[in-house]
């Protein structure tokens, strides 16, 4: 199937996978605690590793030159944070809090903590390699809107669902990811983003015309306007 059909087949079979669990509730399920968690941080790697395939392909074929090398460096760096973001405390602190839990209490706390929450920060992640594959395709130039939306907002997203992780396992949130969410939902629209690199383009697009004279035939009075760089000449009848 294509089209519009397809997605909301899509649409039903996941409010189905997503809404049984919420709607019956989790009464029966039993959850191993530490392969549940190892699961979803294996999730979680696999994203990250597409999004440096992204960068990868996005890459592929362009002139090497400062902007793209930079824009690649930039894009391995924020894998990296995101990669450090969920592994360095909330993921282990999650396991511990898992391990604790017993009975309902435990697959309740699986199937809020990892089967929902970690949903937008899969997707961040994805939004994240969409936009850095974007922006190598085009580093001499000032983001468009969908590569801005796509890292700015993949980012958001991500930690946006992370302190979420957070806060339903280890019951705090992070304030300084809370302020980086809230500064890359704004900065696209407040600051713009530059480019990387000077574009040829763009230093064409900014050059100025000569200013315009207009000068008058002696012999017919006609005028006509003109740049000073040029010669007119006038046909008198």
């Amino acid at each position: 199937l294509d089209g519009p059909l397809q997605g909301v087949l899509w649409a039903i079979a996941l409010a189905i996978d997503y809404g049984v669990a919420l709607l019956r509730g989790v009464g029966g399920f039993r959850v191993h605690a530490g392969h549940f968690v190892e699961r979803h941080g294996l999730i979680i790697i696999i994203a990250l590793g597409e999004s440096i395939v992204a960068i990868g392909v996005g890459a592929g074929g362009l002139e090497l030159g400062a902007g793209v090398v930079l824009a690649v460096g930039l894009g391995m760096v924020l894998v990296a944070g995101l990669w450090w973001a969920y592994f360095d405390y909330v993921a282990l602190a999650a396991e511990r809090r898992l391990i604790r839990a017993q009975g309902r209490e435990r697959a309740t706390l699986a199937r809020d903590s990892y089967s929902y929450l970690h949903l937008p920060m899969v997707a961040g992640i994805v939004l994240v390699a969409l936009g850095v594959k974007k922006t190598l395709a085009h580093v001499g130039d000032p983001l468009g809107a969908i590569p801005a939306v796509a890292l700015c907002g993949g980012v958001a997203l991500y930690l946006l669902g992370h302190n979420a992780f957070r806060l339903r396992d280890v019951g705090s949130v992070s304030v300084p990811r809370l302020v980086v969410t809230v500064f890359c939902c704004s900065y696209p629209r407040r600051y713009g983003c530059p480019p990387l690199s000077p574009s040829p383009r763009r230093r064409c697009s900014s050059w100025r015309s000569p200013p315009t004279r207009r000068t008058t035939c002696p012999s017919c009075g006609r005028s006509r306007a003109h740049d000073e760089l040029s010669f007119v000449h006038f046909t008198c009848k």
